[in-house]
């Protein structure tokens, strides 16, 4: 892929991010609040992979601490240390906020607040915000 496809692939994927933050908004905002804090990683994990490509770089996987952690220029990396307590949060909503076995004798739909909602779309908001100030705002 040529850096120009990277760079468009780049904007795609913080455009989705960005939309799945308004989403994740949206969500809390019906008290559906596990896919509030569901919507929430995926905005953050959209947000890392457009930074990625932003680099020219192709990105895998779904964590967002090991998509800081491998991140391949060690300059960079260093910098998104900064955003790793957020990653971490982040990271933990990704399975048991969507299915049942996830989680001990209930169901995302009972065990998610919407302070946990609250939490998930600053962490991501804080996320984004800092992505996408590094890229130029792309």
């Amino acid at each position: 892929m040529s850096v120009e496809k990277y760079r468009k692939e780049s904007v795609r994927w913080g455009q989705q991010a960005e939309a799945d933050l308004k989403a994740a908004e949206g969500s809390l905002a019906s008290g559906s609040c596990e896919w509030a804090c569901f919507q929430a990683q995926q905005a953050g994990e959209k947000a890392l992979k457009a930074f990625w490509f932003h680099h020219v770089y192709e990105p895998w996987g779904h964590s967002l601490v090991k998509l800081i952690q491998d991140f391949p220029d060690d300059t960079i990396r260093e910098a998104l240390m900064k955003l790793m307590a957020q990653a971490k949060g982040l990271d933990k909503l990704y399975i048991p906020t969507r299915y049942p076995n996830g989680l001990p004798d209930s169901i995302p739909a009972e065990i998610y607040t919407p302070d946990d909602a609250r939490e998930a779309i600053r962490s991501a908001r804080e996320l984004l915000d800092e992505i996408m100030g590094a890229m130029g705002g792309a």
